[in-house]
């Protein structure tokens, strides 16, 4: 995994940059969050193929576990994606109602951050 720092309004942010899923699970969530704001980041860019595939069934749970993990700690959170390619309209809900705050996005592309 590497971190890709990108620099907006004053705000240093993490870009995660891996070939492999680097959340599969709460306590991978937590790492990551620990290990990013004691390196100084306010917020996390990440692509959803580096996001465990149960993540994206919300009948698992794993979502709001997660997520709830990263308003918690405060630490925003984006995630990349063809979330177009999920047949729930339950996800596609989800993302929309993420979508009107600021803490949890998720975005077509990484242009739509920086």
């Amino acid at each position: 995994m590497q971190i890709k720092t990108h620099e907006h309004n004053k705000q240093k942010i993490a870009e995660i940059i891996a070939e492999e899923v680097v959340i599969n699970s709460i306590d991978d969530a937590l790492e990551l969050i620990g290990n990013l704001y004691y390196e100084g980041y306010e917020k996390i860019i990440i692509t959803e193929n580096n996001i465990t595939a149960d993540f994206f069934n919300l009948k698992t749970k794993l979502a709001g576990e997660i997520l709830q993990k990263f308003a918690q700690y405060q630490m925003p959170l984006v995630i990349v994606g063809d979330f177009e390619k999920y047949n729930s309209n339950s996800l596609r809900d989800f993302i929309y109602e993420s979508n009107k705050g600021k803490q949890i996005n998720f975005v077509a592309n990484i242009n739509e951050i920086l």
